[in-house]
This record gives structure tokens, C-alpha cells and sequence, in this order.
């Protein structure tokens, strides 16, 4: 017979056990609150306050009054003045402007004469989705300073068509396949979920199959301990690496401009970036459900805030900052600079050392928590 007395021990029991299970309760309150807080507040489709830099070589009305309209459209951000073209491409290489506007010395000059001159626009169009709505934007704005600016004795020249021409050119990717884009993330992004997943259930395992006080029985250091479980997933990660980089080049033509060297380098860093997470996990954890369980709390906001799947420079300031804390986040520009930009060292290192350091840190955390475990 059904007794509800035994039913009712049963539900307090479940109830008591996730009351001392802290982990499992905080992610049944945190990852709903998470998830609330991201979608609302910091994915954003549609970027704006892009940074764009611009190459003054002439000074008028004209000039000032279309950079005024691009400001005026929400989507550009003046951020930097640049001396010359190659000042231009070398910002554009290292992610430090999305856009540069380029004045041709003699753009008045040929403009009061109604020889419709040509300004151009240079986007970072790594990420279509980041440049598609204002480079859409920019066309309309030359109508828009034609109405201001060409009045009265000049009104003539404010015809059809616009008075002077907007070229774009979309570098490094520059028929817009999202593909180029994405597939280089996803090294990033199946790079973090294999490698934090695989050594987070480390320790847990060890301690729930009994074998743990063998482990700590053994006069090893817990660096030598942390360090000798790390290594063979270096060699899963490389793999993994190589297979993810034979896909983008052989099934869906993302090209390589820059070096394997860099590559294989960079994708090293990023490896033990995550290792040393998974590491931490394991040391936290008491069993491998909390492991499990922390590897989804990391492993959600990198899919979110990194910018793989969400431009990076249309979320908030509160998102970027959190974004900037996660190594896939510096691991996708290096990525995508290396593969579609050709990027070098010296292109490269802006975005290197953030990941040299939160390896640093982590491993330093593991090894905390693991004395903790020792005693």
C-alpha cells in the first residue's frame, strides 16, 4: 500500500540533501538569474557606438559635417585621428577600430567643382554581424550632408545622384560569409567545453572511485600532482585543434593568411588556459555532479559574452568587462586575426598576455584548494 508518511520522508530527505548540497542549489538559482540578466541586458544584435578612426588629409565643412552625421547615426564612435593609410591597416590588423573613413586630400575641391568625389569607408568585417547595420547606415549619409551643407548658391550640386560617393570596403572578409566567422570561434568554443569537462571530472573521479587517498598518499607535489594530470589533454586539445582547423580550411574554404607556427602557439596558451579551469573545478567539487555542474556555470558565459555567437562591441560596458575575464573571448581575435588577417607577434601579444595570466591565476586557485583538500 501507498503510505504517505514514507512519501513524505522521502520528499523531506530530497529537500535536506539539497540544502547541504550548496553548489547544486546556487545553480538552480544562479543559471536562471544568469541567463535572465545576458539575454535582457547584454546580447545585442544590432552594435552601435562602433570605434572608428578616421584620416583627415582635407579640413572643410564638408568633411566635419559627415563625420558629424556618422556620430549623429548612433552606430560610429570617433575614437583616434590617423596620420595615413598604412596608420589605418595596422589598427584595422590589431581590432583596435571596426571602421576608418578615409578624406582623399582633394574631396572639397573636386566636390564645389561637381566632379562627385569618392571618401571611403574601411570596416574590420571579420564579424559581418558587427559592421552589416552600419555599413548599411553609412550609404544614406552623403544625402544627409548634401541637404545640410549644399544651400543656396550651392544647392544645384545637391541633386540625384548624391553629390559625392561612399565606397566600402569590407576587409578580410569581404563577401560577408558568416562561416569564416564562425568556424574559427567554434576551435574556441569546443576547445573550452572538452577541455574543462574532461579535467573538471579528474579529482571528482578519483575521489568517488576511492582511489583519491592513493593519489594524495604519494610523495608528489601538488603542482607535480595538477601538472601530471594536465598534460595528456594538451595532447586531446591539439588534436582537436587540428581536426577543427582541417574542417575550416578543407570544408567550408576559411582561408589562412597568417602562420601555423602562431597558431599551434597561441591554441597551446588557450589549452592550458582551460585545463588549469577544469582543474579548479575538480579541486572544488565534491563529486562529479557539482563538477558538471560548475563546467555549464563557466562554460554559459562564454558562449555569450565572448563574442562567438554575439557581436563583442555591441554588448554593455558591465558585459564587455565580464567578457574580458573569459580567455575565449581572447582567444577568438587571435584566431580570427591569425586566420583571416594574417596577423604576427607584434599584432598578436595585446591579446596573448591576458591569457598568460589567467593561467597563472588559475593554477595558482588550484593549487590553494588543493592544500585545503591535502589537509
Amino acid at each position: 500500500m501507498f503510505s504517505f508518511t514514507r512519501w513524505w520522508a522521502i520528499v523531506q530527505k530530497e529537500f535536506l540533501q539539497l540544502k547541504r548540497d550548496r553548489i547544486t542549489f546556487g545553480m538552480v538559482l544562479g543559471i536562471p538569474i544568469i541567463q535572465i540578466v545576458l539575454f535582457g541586458y547584454a546580447i545585442n544584435t544590432d552594435p552601435r557606438h562602433l570605434p572608428t578612426a578616421v584620416v583627415m588629409a582635407d579640413r572643410s565643412e564638408f568633411t566635419r559635417s559627415f563625420l558629424a552625421a556618422m556620430k549623429t547615426s548612433g552606430y560610429f564612435a570617433l575614437v583616434d585621428e590617423l596620420p595615413d593609410e598604412a596608420a589605418a591597416h595596422a589598427a584595422l590588423e590589431r581590432g583596435d577600430v571596426q571602421f576608418v573613413v578615409n578624406f582623399p586630400s582633394d574631396f572639397s575641391r573636386r566636390l564645389l567643382r561637381g566632379e562627385r568625389p569618392a571618401l571611403l569607408v574601411e570596416a574590420d568585417a571579420t564579424d559581418p554581424a558587427a559592421t552589416g547595420a552600419a555599413l548599411a547606415s553609412v550609404r544614406e549619409l552623403a544625402a544627409v550632408v548634401a541637404r545640410h551643407d549644399l544651400t543656396g548658391a550651392l544647392a544645384p550640386l545637391a541633386g540625384t545622384p548624391a553629390p559625392f560617393e561612399v565606397r566600402v570596403h569590407r576587409l578580410y572578409n569581404p563577401e560577408g560569409i558568416a562561416q569564416q566567422n564562425i568556424v574559427p570561434g567554434l576551435m574556441g568554443v569546443i576547445l573550452t567545453m572538452t577541455m574543462v569537462m574532461m579535467t573538471g571530472l579528474a579529482m571528482t573521479r578519483e575521489r568517488e572511485r576511492g582511489t583519491m587517498e592513493n593519489l594524495l598518499a604519494m610523495p608528489a607535489q601538488p603542482l607535480e600532482v595538477m601538472t601530471g594530470k594536465i598534460v595528456p589533454y594538451i595532447f586531446i586539445g591539439l588534436v582537436q585543434a587540428t581536426i577543427i582547423l582541417l574542417a575550416a580550411l578543407f570544408l567550408f574554404g576559411v582561408p589562412f593568411v597568417g602562420s601555423a607556427v602562431a597558431l599551434y602557439a597561441v591554441s597551446l596558451l588557450f589549452i592550458a588556459a582551460n585545463l588549469t579551469v577544469g582543474i579548479t573545478i575538480s579541486s572544488v567539487a565534491q563529486n562529479q555532479l557539482q563538477a558538471m555542474q560548475l563546467t555549464f556555470f563557466f562554460f554559459l558565459p562564454t558562449m555569450l559574452l565572448s563574442g562567438f555567437m554575439f557581436p563583442f562591441r555591441g554588448m554593455p560596458g558591465w558585459a564587455q568587462a565580464v567578457g574580458n575575464l573569459l580567455p575565449a573571448t581572447w582567444f577568438h581575435r587571435l584566431v580570427r586575426g591569425i586566420l583571416l588577417k594574417g596577423n604576427g607577434w607584434a599584432d598578436l601579444w595585446p591579446n596573448i598576455w591576458p591569457l598568460v595570466v589567467f593561467t597563472v591565476v588559475m593554477m595558482g586557485i588550484a593549487l590553494v584548494f588543493y592544500r585545503k583538500t591535502l589537509d
